[in-house]
């Protein structure tokens, strides 16, 4: 018995450990000196989204996928985030990859870009998510 209740005990204690690993930011709150707030990767990469996907479809495949590389999800994702309002959730590509939206658009990187840097607001639709 007192083996039983040391499992049920364990398990109470790692499980919860276990998924809160797995349940993870998808995104930070950034300020950029000229946009302002903005939605960024944990390494403070600018996020975007596509006015072609406005539809809430995946249409960035391919070679669009090469220079905006989708943001994907490694398991689940935390819905909401503190200082960002908005909501976040994924969707699924055409490759079978989960791929995290914000607000229900698919978001995106973009290759040419480093940390802290915002090239691509308003060109050929693809803008930077701005925060509230």
């Amino acid at each position: 018995m007192k083996i039983l209740a040391a499992a049920a005990l364990a398990m109470a204690v790692l499980v919860p450990a276990a998924v809160a690993a797995v349940v993870k930011a998808p995104g930070v709150r950034y300020v950029d000196d000229r946009y302002g707030p903005i939605l960024a990767t944990p390494k403070h990469q600018a996020l975007y989204t596509w006015n072609a996907e406005r539809d809430l479809k995946i249409h960035c495949t391919g070679a669009c996928a090469r220079a905006w590389p989708p943001l994907y999800s490694n398991g689940a994702v935390r819905k909401h985030v503190a200082g960002i309002k908005g909501t976040f959730g994924t969707i699924r590509r055409p490759d079978g990859r989960r791929q995290i939206t914000f607000n229900r658009r698919p978001v995106y990187t973009y290759a040419h870009e480093g940390p802290e840097q915002v090239l691509c607001d308003n060109v050929n639709g693809w803008f930077v998510v701005r925060l509230k």
